[in-house]
């Protein structure tokens, strides 16, 4: 099940997957969701099981169809995540009892997405909609797992965690430019601020 820190690898130009989530890894990231569409995404995420084993929980994301769950799990993805509400793809992932964040923004869609069998609902751009959005949420709707994304940074990254049980965070820590510049490093000490930052719910 997700918990803390997970963190997002999207790209539109092809990049190293697996020295990637090595850097990710060294500082500290233990969960990491590649999105399928990132050229090569299922490769690196069948690569990224065979390195790290159960050392770290490697999803796939921008699922949008039962095709595109199918074929992450095949590769190994141990839970899927979709960007918006699916149920057809939400029943599947339960079929195959594998966790599913179910991307939701309105009330009515966060409801149904949990109706549906969704583990966590990934509220997005949760940057702009604010922690006070979730709160209010779960105020009717307590039972909610939100998994916030979109807008996660090193400042807010422990106030949503308070109430959260994971945060997808994207771009603010996979960040492009590090990843095609191969500054393997810089990716890990970006990796262990937030970690750190998280630290601090």
């Amino acid at each position: 099940m997700l918990s803390g820190l997970v963190a997002i690898l999207r790209a539109k130009n092809e990049v190293d997957i697996l020295k990637t989530s090595d850097a990710l890894a060294a500082g500290g990231i233990r969960q990491i969701e590649i999105t399928l569409n990132t050229p090569g995404a299922l490769d690196g995420i069948q690569l990224v099981r065979e390195r790290f084993g159960d050392d770290i929980v490697v999803g796939a994301g921008t699922v949008l169809s039962t095709d595109d769950a199918l074929n992450a799990l095949d590769s190994g993805a141990q839970f899927l995540v979709t960007p918006v509400l699916l149920p057809e793809v939400v029943s599947y992932a339960v079929s195959k009892e594998t966790p599913i964040c179910c991307g939701a923004m309105t009330p009515t869609e966060i409801y149904t997405a949990h109706q549906c069998g969704a583990d966590y609902v990934k509220l997005f751009p949760a940057g702009s909609l604010g922690l006070s959005y979730i709160k209010t949420i779960l105020g009717p709707l307590p039972f909610i797992k939100f998994v916030p994304t979109g807008g996660v940074t090193l400042e807010n990254v422990g106030e949503f965690l308070q109430v959260c049980p994971a945060v997808g965070v994207g771009s603010n820590l996979v960040d492009t430019k590090l990843m095609l510049d191969k500054d393997w490093r810089g990716l890990t000490r970006l990796a262990n601020q937030f970690v750190a930052a998280a630290k601090t719910r």
